[in-house]
Parts: structure tokens; C-alpha cells; sequence
């Protein structure tokens, strides 16, 4: 899959397990791989306390089905995901203090508008407290792209990233 987007192209081949990034201003183009190996942890030490850990809260997902429409000829279906970060917790409060309620923090929408012959998404709307985002894909003749889209243009350099653990 390639993505554009200004100054800069990500290409991802699910084959390889490869990722590249092309920035279009530098001439670069960086490939990694695109599963991140896990951080490694320190196995604790014999008669050490292990330390104490309360794992966040989840945020609750709701999903609505907005059914069946056309975009630019592409039949599409549509979902709305509705999601609500859990309530911040509470300072504490010395004993007899009333509580403050806190406000909710607003939900993300997003809603995706997804091609049901090619399974891609041609409209994506997302709303939340940063803004609204809207992703939207103009229509395109079907069929196999040029392999060269997936490839680094003529005159960007390769660039390697270091290996993980290396110092910055």
C-alpha cells in the first residue's frame, strides 16, 4: 500500500514485512521493518518487591452500522465508532473536602465509508477534541498499479535506520 501525503510517501509491503518512507524534500528514503520488536525488560531480582501496577482504564467503543451508499460510483458501507476515553481520575481529597465532579472528556467519532468490492475505505471522517480530520479517496481505474509507485524514485538516498537499542 502507498500512502501520500505532502512532502512525504509511506510504502508498505505486507510481503516483505517492509516499510519505507520517502521524504520528497531531503530525497530520502528510509526502509524498516514493520513489526517493531518488543522493548526488552529487566527480569527482577530474587527477594525484590515487584513493583505495584494498576493498568488504565479502557475507553468503551460503540459501533453503529450507517448501512449501504454510493461515493463517486463505489458502493460503500458505512460505520460510525464512537469512542470515550474513561473519566480522568481524582485528585485526592483531604478527608470532608467535597468532591469536584470532573467533565467527561469528549468522545472520537470517526466515521469510515469503506468500498465493498475493493474492502478500502474512500471516506474517513474523524471528530474529536483535536478537530475534524477527513480522509478522502478520489476514484481510481482498478487493476494492478506500476511496480516502480512501490519503489524508491531514481536519486533518493537510502537511508538505514539504526538498529533498536542503539544510542541516538
Amino acid at each position: 500500500m502507498r500512502i501520500d501525503t505532502g512532502n512525504t510517501s509511506l510504502i508498505t509491503d505486507p510481503h516483505t514485512q517492509q516499510a519505507m518512507v520517502l521524504d520528497h524534500v531531503k530525497k530520502t528514503a528510509s526502509v524498516m521493518p514493520m513489526q517493531p520488536t518488543p522493548p526488552q525488560l529487566a527480569a527482577p531480582q530474587a527477594g525484590a518487591a515487584a513493583p505495584s501496577f494498576k493498568p488504565p482504564a479502557l475507553p468503551s467503543v460503540g459501533v453503529q452500522d450507517l448501512g449501504k451508499s454510493l461515493i463517486e460510483g463505489h458502493e460503500v458501507d458505512g460505520k460510525r465508532y464512537i469512542v470515550q476515553p474513561p473519566a480522568p481520575p481524582q485528585d485526592p481529597q483531604p478527608p470532608g473536602m467535597p468532591q469536584v465532579p470532573l467533565k467527561p472528556p469528549m468522545p472520537t467519532v470517526a466515521e469510515v465509508w469503506t468500498s465493498s468490492k475493493l474492502g478500502l475505505p474512500v471516506l474517513t471522517k474523524v471528530t474529536g477534541p483535536f478537530g475534524e480530520q477527513t480522509c478522502y479517496c478520489r476514484a481510481t481505474q482498478s487493476g494492478e498499479p506500476h511496480p516502480a509507485l512501490f519503489q524508491a524514485p531514481p536519486g533518493y538516498t537510502p537511508v538505514m535506520p539504526p538498529p533498536p537499542g542503539a544510542p541516538k
